[in-house]
């Protein structure tokens, strides 16, 4: 292993790769430092913070709209900052990794946005991080174009999406960077690198510096957000406000604070956006232990569930309410060879998106360049030449916090099919991830990180309250693994096992299964030279 000492503190503890060095920069990786030294200790409170909360409400104290924040919400001043230059038409909106492939897709797609992911859809190998780094950096300059060894050529259009950066979530450190002795916090490397390289660049092409900011808990990590915004922004003499960032609203405890997290944003805020997986992942992590929170099949809680529909319509309540953009969910599904199934598919999309716009949202998202037509569509048909229905306040929704925790509602036991469903996909897509691939297909879906989370926790929960049993579990792992063996004679088996077990098969639901599967493998590739 290289290491390679700089100033500020930080110290590259991998390999430098092909071109690293033009990411990895002394003043990049100076400015890095500086929002380390300024916002770390923050950042650890703040994830404190989170297993009190954890405690508390496994403790029975309920969960509310707080009352401390009564005045903000009760407040008809205030309002976001207008849209920002490429961010006022959001009706469609791609996501995927900022790989060299998908970057170039994406922008290409016809997509008004794109959403680079370096969290749930990118694997976080060094590569992975630096080099999806370099890929935007090129896309920026227009040089990324290239021809694959198959003779498939890739170029940038015309028209380009303008390019949204998710950086990971606070949970999560960089191994591979060092300050002060610490690994710097994921999102400060991945929020720092791009705003260092391309803050400017993308204002001089006529947009700015626009993050989507993930799985935040409470009104304090947006506030932290917003502070790390305002000390970047002086540290570059970039004008305050330039920044606009949407927030995905994907853990249980956000929805209680939607207006609260607007607030703190409100100088830099470009909306909210729902999360389906994570948001259910989240409502297992808290309220795992209850029984009237027990789900069925993830495939039967779907966004019209009364306790989803709740929290969707009161994000697009919300958001219109302050001005700001509601951005709607994921389309997954990638098109079919089979033409009765990709009608099929196309058609579940189109319903989807067709509800979102009826239902107020400006916009939404897909995983697939295919799916983009469906999606501009739907949105279309409601929207026709505006850009956006932000004046349709939605004033005719009241939702309370038991609509937000009705779960019992659809509360129901697993079928056989659903438990299987859960650990085929947990598997495949641990595979896929320890191999470097954080989106992946999967039966007829683009998968990330999300899906292998809902999907773990799931077994868990079935399992904790015994409507499961464990020798059941074990069978159809077993059934699985040789499936997963045979389908990739090289996969790591026994460590998927082993990952899949601490992750579901234990007494205490480890919060993320990220952190576990980064630790263990992936920084051991790196000093491998894997």
């Amino acid at each position: 292993m290289s290491t390679s000492a700089l100033t500020h503190h930080v110290r590259v503890l991998a390999p430098l790769g092909d071109r690293h060095d033009e990411i990895l920069t002394p003043a990049a990786l100076d400015f890095v430092g500086a929002l380390a030294a300024a916002f770390g200790t923050r950042r650890t409170d703040l994830m404190k913070e989170r297993r009190r909360q954890v405690l508390r409400l496994a403790s029975g104290s309920p969960l509310d709209f707080p009352m401390v924040t009564s005045a903000v919400r009760a407040d008809p001043s205030w309002r976001v900052a207008p849209p920002a230059p490429g961010l006022t038409d959001r009706r469609v909106e791609i996501t995927g990794p900022p790989d060299r492939r998908m970057t170039v897709n994406a922008l290409n797609s016809g997509a008004r946005v794109w959403m680079a992911d370096f969290e749930d859809a990118t694997a976080p190998t060094w590569d992975n991080v630096i080099g999806g780094q370099l890929s935007l950096l090129d896309a920026i300059e227009r040089r990324i174009d290239f021809t694959t060894p198959e003779g498939k050529e890739y170029r940038l259009g015309e028209r380009l999406a303008t390019v949204m950066v998710r950086p990971r979530g606070w949970h999560l450190d960089e191994e591979h960077l060092e300050y002060d002795g610490r690994p710097v916090p994921a999102a400060l490397v991945d929020f720092g690198l791009y705003f260092f390289h391309c803050a400017q660049r993308q204002i001089d092409a006529g947009h700015g510096p626009y993050f989507y900011l993930p799985k935040l808990e409470n009104r304090y990590e947006a506030r932290l957000w917003n502070d790390i915004f305002v000390t970047a922004q002086e540290l570059l003499g970039i004008p305050r406000g330039t920044i606009r960032a949407t927030v995905l609203i994907e853990t249980i405890t956000a929805a209680f604070e939607m207006e609260e997290i607007l607030y703190e944003l409100r100088d830099h805020s470009a909306g909210l956006n729902p999360g389906r997986w994570d948001y259910l992942f989240s409502l297992i992590k808290t309220f795992g232990h209850r029984t009237d929170f027990l789900l069925p099949d993830r495939s039967q809680v779907t966004m019209t569930a009364p306790f989803m529909r709740a929290y969707t319509e009161l994000l697009v309540r919300t958001c219109h309410k302050r001005g700001a953009h509601a951005v709607g969910g994921m389309a997954a599904q990638v098109p079919d060879k089979d033409p009765a199934a990709h009608e099929a598919a196309l058609a579940k999309v189109r319903l989807d998106k067709e509800r979102e716009a009826e239902d107020g949202f400006d916009g939404s998202w897909v995983a697939h360049p295919g799916l983009v037509p469906v999606c501009r569509r739907a949105f279309d048909d409601v929207l026709g030449e505006r850009p956006h229905q932000i004046d349709r306040t939605r004033d005719d929704v009241e939702v309370t916090a038991a609509d937000l925790l009705s779960v019992r509602r659809i509360s129901g036991p697993p079928t056989a099919e659903g438990v299987r469903t859960n650990i085929a996909v947990a598997l495949r897509y641990f595979a896929a991830w320890l191999r470097g691939q954080g989106a992946v297909a999967l039966y007829g879906l683009m998968e990330d990180a999300a899906t292998a989370e809902i999907a773990r926790v799931q077994i868990w929960q079935w399992l904790r309250h015994r409507v499961i049993d464990r020798e059941s579990v074990i069978e159809v792992l077993d059934d699985e693994l040789a499936a997963l063996g045979a389908e990739h004679p090289r996969a790591p088996v026994d460590d998927i096992r082993a990952l899949f077990e601490r992750m579901a098969l234990v007494g205490e639901l480890p919060l993320f299964f990220t952190p576990d599967a980064y630790s263990r493998h992936l920084v051991r590739r790196t000093e491998a030279g894997a």
